[in-house]
């Protein structure tokens, strides 16, 4: 009973129906008498002051806080080996994203309403996106691309038409270099989502020749020869395109003899693994050729995982019966930075070689077979005379009378 009186002596407070305007707020100040205007004035400067200051403290904090932050992102971006033209781009926006978040913040710590900034630079990005509608295609291309890296810089590939080695890769465009040295810039957006041929992708390439021999010219012994001279040739896969490459490694490394010399009386100081503290066990992983028994254990398990090799020695197959020759295809495998060289070589040994051991290369021909006339064909009765045109020489010269 006695809440409810309180209650009902206390006079219901009235809510405003919404936030005063700056018009308003200036009229009642007109209405204030002086003493109370100047001290609504002064409380307002002292509360204007107080949030100028948290502002200007709080952009000198997220400045800092924006630098460090951009700066660890550089520094990761550099440990994982992003690309440079990407990393560039990811650091600007996120500073510019960053920047623009802080300045609206203070902006509204200041008082100023942030609503109509916002739904500002809304219309401002719609309006600007329906302009550079291809432009942004092209920017958004160039994006997945330095993320997900269908090809890098010195690749040879063909998209758009066009075929030649990437030269740079830009936000917008790609730059190629033709095989004669012209310089084409294709847009991003179109490489982004058409289809791309990459040469340089993988390391080893099939090499294709079409070698036509004359009907009655041994198959066999033309076999014999070609897959000869492939064996000749070092830069030729013999059989496993693995085996190919591990040799191919350990003859790059056997060629710096004198450093590996001068690595093997260099003096071996370093602790075993098993005589290592605990501690460094602990933290560190065994290297190389500690425990022999887990590296043999780790690679027999990784040869298990592997597919089984494939045959990739030189083969000779019959691959058409034109009408004047045999066509054999011969397919061969190197590796890419061989493909043009080996393709010319053998291409030269092929012509010169085959003709020794008794095989012809057809060429089109044509025979002309000439027969005289036969008596009862011949012209009878003698040729015709010619008369020849009678001149007068009191017209002019070349006229004939007529």
């Amino acid at each position: 009973m006695l809440l409810g009186n309180i209650l009902a002596q206390v006079a219901p407070i009235e809510l405003p129906d919404s936030v005063p305007t700056a018009k308003q707020e200036l009229e009642m100040l007109k209405t204030l008498p002086f003493d109370e205007l100047v001290d609504t004035v002064v409380r307002k400067m002292v509360t204007f002051t107080i949030d100028v200051a948290i502002a200007i403290v709080v952009f000198i904090v997220g400045k800092y806080i924006i630098r460090k932050l951009v700066s660890l992102l550089q520094s990761i971006m550099s440990r994982r080996k992003v690309d440079r033209s990407l990393a560039s781009f990811l650091v600007s926006f996120v500073k510019i994203a960053l920047f623009f978040i802080l300045i609206v913040t203070v902006v509204g710590i200041i008082g100023i309403e942030t609503s109509s900034f916002l739904a500002l630079f809304a219309s401002a990005g719609v309006a600007v996106g329906m302009a550079l509608s291809g432009t942004l295609q092209n920017f958004a291309g160039g994006v997945l691309i330095l993320l997900l890296k269908p090809y890098k810089l010195g690749d040879y590939i063909e998209a758009q038409g066009y075929a030649g080695s990437v030269k740079e890769i830009q936000i917008f465009h790609t730059v190629i270099n033709t095989p004669d040295n012209k310089s084409i810039l294709i847009p991003n957006g179109g490489l982004s989502t058409g289809s791309i041929n990459n040469y340089s992708r993988e390391e080893y390439r099939r090499l294709d020749w079409t070698v036509s021999i004359s009907y009655g010219d041994s198959v066999d012994a033309a076999r014999k020869a070609m897959l000869a001279i492939c064996a000749a040739d070092e830069r030729i896969v013999k059989m496993y395109v693995e085996d190919d490459n591990d040799m191919r490694k350990a003859g790059i490394s056997a060629t710096n003899q004198y450093a590996q010399a001068m690595e093997m009386c260099r003096p071996n100081t370093e602790v075993p693994w098993a005589q290592r503290g605990w501690w460094h066990r602990l933290w560190h992983k065994p290297e190389l050729g500690d425990k022999p028994e887990d590296l043999k254990a780790a690679k027999d398990e990784r040869q298990r995982m592997l597919a089984p090799k494939v045959d990739r020695s030189a083969r000779v197959y019959v691959s058409q019966l034109a009408d004047s020759s045999v066509n054999l295809t011969l397919r061969a495998w190197t590796r890419n930075e061989f493909y043009w060289d080996v393709f010319f070589s053998i291409n030269e040994r092929i012509y010169n070689e085959l003709p020794l051991h008794g095989i012809n290369f057809p060429f089109p021909q044509m025979q002309v077979h000439m027969t005289p006339p036969e008596a009862d064909d011949a012209p009878q009765g003698p040729a015709p005379e010619t008369v020849p045109p009678v001149y007068d020489t009191q017209h002019a010269e070349g006229q004939p009378q007529g």
